[in-house]
């Protein structure tokens, strides 16, 4: 009898081991891309932009795809911003990572359009992500969700189930959240504006379009080229 309740005892541990494991990766979420890696290596990577590379106002944007907040700025500030400064030129739009500690799934949103945009299609699922941003209330495993925004986007499928399997830019990942610290950015999101901290009461488009044309008109105009002697 005694030897019977040692193996339930012991039977019970290991369930529960195997659930506490379980719960940790996100069921189907693998567990490389979930959580912050062993070690960090600087890949020279500085995020991915939007917008001409000669403008002279680049804003650089640290975010969490899990936060309310950021798919807010996203949905409802960015079209704007798009449409009026990044379509005409005035601005250069860079994304940075940020995962916030507390959200369980943030790291592994960040992997999702790290692997899109190792097909060329990171701001396509970066707005999967933000518009559809159900998935970040819930605290289900978005596994299979992230899954359907890579079909809806024209991922490759196999290509991505391979790189979110691998976790290969959970270092990525975490460099640029400790690049984030070390500027000091204690929320999301933060802007930095031609390097500087924005710390106004609001980021608003229109915000950024006086920003930037303030920037714009304080710039010195290009030299008028001499003509070629012929």
């Amino acid at each position: 009898m005694n030897r019977f309740y040692v193996v339930v005892g012991v039977l019970a541990v290991v369930l529960a081991v195997a659930v506490f494991a379980l719960l940790k990766t996100g069921g189907g979420a693998s567990a490389a891309a979930v959580g912050p890696p062993p070690t960090v290596v600087d890949d020279g990577f500085r995020g991915y932009t939007i917008g001409d590379s000669s403008a002279k106002v680049e804003i650089t944007e640290y975010s969490d795809f899990e936060c309310p907040f950021c798919s807010r700025f996203a949905t409802i500030q960015m079209p704007t911003i798009k449409e009026q400064l990044i379509a005409t030129g005035k601005v250069r739009w860079r994304f940075r990572d940020f995962p916030i500690p507390g959200h369980a799934y943030g790291r592994f949103a960040a992997h999702a359009a790290q692997c899109a945009g190792e097909q060329g299609k990171f701001w396509e699922m970066h707005d999967q992500l933000f518009y559809h941003h159900q998935w970040a209330q819930t605290g289900k495993d978005p596994s299979s969700l992230f899954r359907q925004f890579a079909a809806d986007i024209g991922l490759d499928l196999p290509r991505y189930d391979e790189c979110m399997k691998s976790g290969r830019y959970a270092s990525r990942i975490e460099y640029s959240r400790q690049e984030g610290l070390n500027l000091l950015v204690d929320g999301t999101p933060t802007f930095y504006v031609n390097g500087k901290k924005f710390n106004g009461p609001s980021a608003t488009s229109d915000v950024f379009k006086a920003i930037a044309d303030s920037i714009i008109a304080r710039s010195p105009s290009p030299s008028p080229r001499t003509p070629a002697r012929r």
